[in-house]
């Protein structure tokens, strides 16, 4: 499969660097850009150095080596933007596709081809910021960080570009492929944001978690791809049409499901569409709990790591005071519960929004730090000889067996949401799977998820402070 690959990368390549007004665009900018860094890491060094700040010199120099890695993939991913919608434009695809090639080896070979510019390019900037940091500071990168960079870069590089292959296959024009890529930059804009702060703190290390994770990722992106491309579609696909009404139609006839002569409907809805969903979120479901579980294990295993002062951990003081400030703002009463549900909903909603443009990775991220959090402070009070369980129970337990279960139902929801876009079920559209699992997280959150966060926020504003004070308070 690979040789025939590579016959398309090798066409590709070569004319991608016959043509001046793609190719010296970039070089140009290639080269300026780790100059102009060079020139900016130079004036920052002196100037903290000026005023006995080194170590900020010291940390900027390598971020900027990330940059201008950074930059020249994402000035380059027009050419994988347009890797098929165009050459459809330009109608130089059909040829192309009327080769004996599998769909897998047209894409595959294509994406390499797109790899090719971006990856050339950062590591042409990378040597150029190299060599001007020796000559200019004396500054030699650790050979750790050297490689950190580089694999980085590359699986960054590949990431991106297979999105950006994704992108091309599923769209009609170049104008439409390039508004769609924002849904490349900002996420990996948001990436290099976190590895700015990981590599300001010092913390290197863990930008081999941060290599691991975009690894993964970059194998699901090239799966979905692979999965999705079809030449059939690519050429008879001539228009990007929105149709409103069919879309409502599907998204109904999920949600509601067939209930006709089955009984009372809510009962019926429930028994017959409803615990459906929720065999067919058993896997997401398991996953969901793992990871709220592990969660709770990493935070309570840091508790040690990053003790609080003893002052705060005067907990019976600390009890006594939180609860006469619960009973002075009316928290425990029904308003109480009102916003403890609606801050538990919000919380979710967003986690759905970020899930969705994240195959649900960032939701299950988000859903996860308040169980890290428990975890800590668990972990804390057993530092000072207070039972984990003891606390658990007078200050999760309550309430927590409604909010936890709401959290891993959603989270699976929301998981499967994000995730339909790799592999539509059989015989259905991605759009089609999209909206049939659209139906099952509204299903979810309706008839399970809402009515579990009323009764939680119910118990955390009025039993829960109760069973705290009653354990702790005296």
């Amino acid at each position: 499969m690979l040789t025939n690959a590579f016959i398309i990368t090798r066409r590709e390549v070569r004319d991608q660097f016959r043509d001046w007004r793609i190719i010296a665009p970039i070089i140009f900018l290639t080269l300026f850009f780790p100059l102009l860094m060079n020139f900016t890491a130079t004036q920052v060094v002196n100037f903290v150095e000026r005023y006995g700040a080194p170590i900020i010199g010291e940390r900027l120099v390598p971020f900027l080596l990330m940059i201008v890695g950074f930059f020249p993939i994402s000035v380059s991913l027009v050419i994988a933007l347009e890797s098929f919608v165009g050459e459809k434009e330009r109608h130089s695809l059909e040829p192309l596709l009327s080769s004996p090639l599998t769909d897998t080896e047209l894409y595959v070979g294509k994406t390499f081809a797109a790899m090719i510019p971006p990856l050339f390019c950062s590591y042409l900037g990378i040597i150029v910021y190299l060599s001007g940091l020796r000559i200019t500071l004396g500054w030699t990168a650790d050979w750790m960080l050297t490689l950190q960079i580089f694999a980085l870069t590359t699986i960054q590089a590949l990431a991106m570009v297979a999105g950006a292959v994704v992108i091309s296959a599923q769209t009609t024009s170049v104008r439409a492929a390039n508004l769609l890529a924002s849904f490349i930059i900002i996420p990996f804009a948001f990436l290099v944001q976190g590895e700015a702060m990981v590599m300001f703190w010092g913390q290197y290390d863990v930008l081999w978690w941060i290599l691991i994770g975009v690894g993964l990722l970059t194998i699901v992106l090239v799966r979905m791809g692979a999965t999705l491309f079809n030449r059939e579609e690519l050429l008879g696909r001539d228009l990007d049409e929105i149709n409103l009404k069919a879309v409502w139609a599907v998204f109904v006839a999920a949600f509601l499901g067939e209930t006709r002569g089955k009984g009372f409907w809510p009962v019926a809805w429930y028994r017959w569409v409803v615990f459906p969903t929720l065999r067919r979120l058993a896997v997401p479901v398991g996953l969901m709990a793992g990871a709220l579980l592990i969660a709770f294990l990493i935070g309570y295993s840091y508790a040690p790591v990053y003790p609080l002062p003893v002052q705060v951990m005067n907990l019976h003081d600390l009890i006594g005071d939180f609860g006469q400030r619960l009973a002075q703002f009316g928290f425990m009463s029904p308003t109480g519960a009102a916003w403890i549900f609606f801050t538990n909903l919000r919380a979710l909603a967003i986690a759905t929004v970020v899930g969705t443009f994240s195959f649900g990775i960032l939701s299950v991220i988000l859903l996860m730090t308040p169980l890290a959090l428990t975890g800590y402070f668990a972990g804390q009070l057993a530092t000072i000889g207070i039972p984990p369980l003891q606390f658990l129970a007078a200050f999760i337990l309550p309430h927590g067996v409604f909010e936890i279960s709401a959290a891993i139902l959603e989270g699976a929801a929301i998981l499967r949401l994000g995730m339909s876009i790799l592999a539509p079920p059989p015989g259905k559209t991605l759009g089609d799977g999209w909206l049939l699992a659209l139906a099952d997280w509204a299903k979810v959150s309706l008839a399970l998820v809402i009515p579990l966060l009323v009764v939680a926020a119910l118990v955390e504003a009025l039993i829960t402070p109760r069973i705290v004070l009653a354990v702790f308070g005296g």
